[in-house]
């Protein structure tokens, strides 16, 4: 029997006839995506569920979907999908990550011209039937140094539109190697450089706890006077009623923003303010974006539910039906050990070094690379997944390399993750016990046994008395309870390791009151997907 395939959104024609071609069963009817009832009582008989934004899966539908085995959404964002439930019932959630890559690099461009020569305005006065040319004084983006926060895929094409347009471009990522910024012609800078050079600035960087606010008030005040702010990545990036505050002031001589802190955007403080552009998150809308996502998520859905292929999974390694039995556990510990160290580690990475360990290293390493390096750059990239990744790391310039080799040492097996910045090394390994679950079993050459939790804390210090206690009471007197703790040290008296697994995320006030002790080098809290 053919697979049947409910596409519940709009989908072009084109993209619904590459089901039909594949002899896919599907069925069009943007109108279920829009009634939650009708797609209740639809979705138990379909195998595959293609949706743009208006479909909501939540954990009800999912309930109702025995048969479902994979959602495709028409382009990157998945917010209108619980994919933990998904995980759960054993259902592939699939993305397009790069269809709106020039659409949304294209609009940024287009609002930044736009605020450059103040063209809304412009217009809306001429069509009131005014003739206000010396109100409108522009300028010009030729010779100008244009600050890109997050050099990216996307940002990557805003910069060679840049260069086109003879602008100079400087650009802060901490992802950003020398050797990438040569590549894309750019100066890699830090962000307080960035702030103080540049005329306009864009940002590109998706929104996690280090990049929200990242233009916060204090950022915007040491900005050149007269800068030109153009957001068309994520809202809740800029501190809106701080830029609003600049602009009214005159610091900030115009802003271009696509998305906003709260979306659907009713209000702002930046809304009715003079040289200030807004759109309603349109950076992906264009026929040929719209378009690409389509095409893409009908061919990689027809290709998993006809060969079991796997592309641009959210939730699952690209790896065969046959692998994923075995190497599910080895899976979730390379990305553990990527987490590990992407959660460590605040400079830009040059290479990431894998070395698969006895039994592992006949497995399909590629897929295990992809979790590595997923782990790592989901840091500062939440979005991204075990297709992506690598891509990205290209992207940034990062050198990954693998070595395999037989069986040395006590464990059958085991993986070790190198990460290498121009200022340290730092590695991290682990194995899979024979119960199924990942062990951290080596830190900065230090042996352990640690059990992986998604709360855990890992804490740095010279070998002396008094660090069990400092850690149990601290965390006893603040309500933190212990799951599993342990130790290691590399000799007496020389660098010693603890990584507790916590209940809960540990509050800010403990971890500061841990480092008042002057106990420890590092205190670093950690969070690992464990689902």
């Amino acid at each position: 029997m053919a697979p049947k395939v409910l596409v519940s959104d709009k989908l072009s024609e084109t993209a619904v006839q590459i089901f039909r071609d594949r002899g896919i069963d599907v069925t069009f009817d943007p109108s279920i995506g829009k009634d939650k009832e009708k797609l209740l009582a639809a979705i138990g008989q379909y195998d595959g569920l293609a949706i743009r934004s208006a479909t909501k899966v939540t954990e009800k539908v999912l309930e109702a979907a025995p048969n479902l085995k994979v959602i495709g959404r028409a382009g990157i964002g998945v917010d209108n999908v619980d994919i933990p439930a998904a995980s759960k019932r054993g259902v592939i959630v699939m993305n397009t990550p790069f269809g709106n890559s020039i659409t949304t690099a294209e609009h940024a461009i287009a609002m930044m011209m736009a605020v450059a020569r103040q063209i809304p305005e412009a217009n809306d006065s001429t069509h009131a039937g005014k003739w206000e040319k010396s109100r409108f004084m522009g300028v010009e983006l030729t010779a100008k140094t244009l600050g890109v926060i997050g050099a990216g895929n996307i940002g990557s094409v805003v910069i060679d539109r840049a260069h086109g347009l003879k602008m100079k471009v400087v650009a802060y990522d901490p992802f950003l190697t020398e050797e990438r910024a040569d590549k894309l012609g750019v100066e890699k800078v830090e962000l307080n450089a960035l702030l103080v050079r540049a005329d306009f600035i864009t940002l590109h960087v998706p929104l996690t706890d280090k990049t929200r606010n990242i233009l916060s008030k204090d950022a915007i005040a040491k900005m050149k006077p007269g800068v030109r702010i153009v957001n068309c990545a994520r809202g809740g990036l800029v501190d809106e009623a701080a830029l609003a505050e600049a602009l009214q002031e005159g610091r900030v001589a115009g802003a271009a923003f696509d998305v906003f802190a709260t979306e659907p955007a009713t209000d702002s403080p930046l809304f009715h303010l003079p040289n200030v552009v807004v759109t309603p998150h349109l950076g992906a809308s264009t026929t040929e974006a719209q378009e690409n996502v389509a095409l893409q998520v009908a061919e990689q859905m027809s290709d998993y539910l006809l060969t079991g292929a796997v592309t641009n999974a959210l939730n699952m390694p690209s790896i065969t039906a046959e692998e994923a039995k075995v190497m599910g556990p080895w899976v979730k510990l390379s990305g553990h050990l990527g987490a590990f160290i992407g959660q460590m580690t605040d400079e830009p990475i040059k290479a990431i070094n894998i070395l698969y360990n006895g039994h592992v290293s006949e497995m399909n390493v590629a897929a295990l690379n992809a979790s590595v390096i997923a782990g790592v750059m989901k840091a500062v990239n939440p979005d991204v997944n075990m297709v992506s990744a690598p891509v990205l790391a290209k992207d940034r310039g990062i050198d990954v390399t693998t070595t395999t080799q037989g069986k040395t040492g006590v464990f059958d097996s085991y993986v070790k993750v190198t990460v290498v910045t121009d200022k340290r090394e730092r590695s991290i390994a682990g194995t899979v016990f024979s119960d199924g679950k990942p062990r951290f079993i080596q830190i900065k050459g230090i042996t352990i046994d640690a059990e992986i939790g998604r709360h855990m804390l890992y804490t740095t210090n010279e070998d002396v008395p008094g660090i069990i206690g400092a850690l149990g009471n601290t965390m006893g007197e603040n309500g933190v309870n212990i799951a599993n703790f342990t130790l290691g040290r590399s000799e007496r008296g020389k660098d010693a390791i603890a990584l507790l697994y916590v209940d809960d995320p540990i509050p800010a006030e403990v971890l500061r009151k841990l480092e008042a002790t002057g106990l420890f080098t590092s205190v670093r809290p950690l969070e690992f997907d464990v689902a």
